[in-house]
């Protein structure tokens, strides 16, 4: 496979992800707050997330060298090494602030 194609199929992931993300912080800060496994699986959509910036940023360091990139790729990292120190507020920003930036940035490069 082509490394334009991964990056195609690597880009549809990754806006799957963020609309499944922004589908379960559509039920609210109740819900995350009240639901354990809701935050759970914002932890699993922010490993998935970073895993694919960080194989953008891996096939195409120039196309992918927004700050956001990194940062959902770092966030991961944390996420994945330090879960036991988590800030659930955090965590809910990032999902319902950050995500939409990264979708953003998804949706751009899916045009190009």
């Amino acid at each position: 496979m082509r490394t334009d194609e991964r990056i195609g199929r690597w880009l549809d992931d990754l806006e799957a992800t963020l609309r499944t993300a922004a589908d379960l912080a559509a039920r609210g800060v109740d819900s995350y707050r009240d639901d354990a496994a809701v935050p759970l699986a914002f932890e699993a959509l922010v490993n998935r997330t970073g895993d694919l910036a960080k194989k953008l940023i891996t096939a195409d360091a120039g196309r992918f060298s927004d700050a956001t990139w990194r940062a959902a790729a770092r966030t991961r990292d944390f996420t994945v090494h330090h879960y036991d120190r988590i800030d659930s507020d955090v965590l809910w920003r990032t999902v319902t602030v950050s995500f939409p930036k990264l979708l953003d940035l998804v949706m751009a490069e899916k045009t190009l």
